[in-house]
């Protein structure tokens, strides 16, 4: 009974570390798979949110002031048509 009892405390221990080492290897893929990410990002040249809001905003305000100036002038070539 000794032996039997000493063979699944082993086998125990054996579950044990593998569990231990399966975390360990999860542990260090994620890690690299982090750091290739970060690479990636890093090298695709690509902008942060508060840019691509920035650049958006201006662009609105851009499509505004082109729609007030295409009011304009067509307020203005009406003007010249009614006086010529």
């Amino acid at each position: 009974m000794q032996t039997r009892s000493t063979l699944l405390d082993d086998i125990s221990k054996l579950m044990t570390n593998a569990a231990g080492v399966a975390q360990g290897v999860r542990e260090e893929a994620e890690t690299l798979v982090r750091s290739r990410m970060e690479r990636f990002m890093a090298d695709a040249n690509l902008v942060s949110r508060e840019e691509f809001d920035a650049v958006r905003d201006m662009a609105q305000k851009a499509r505004e002031e082109n729609a007030a100036l295409e009011a304009r002038v067509a307020a203005l070539e009406a003007k010249l048509a009614g006086n010529g």
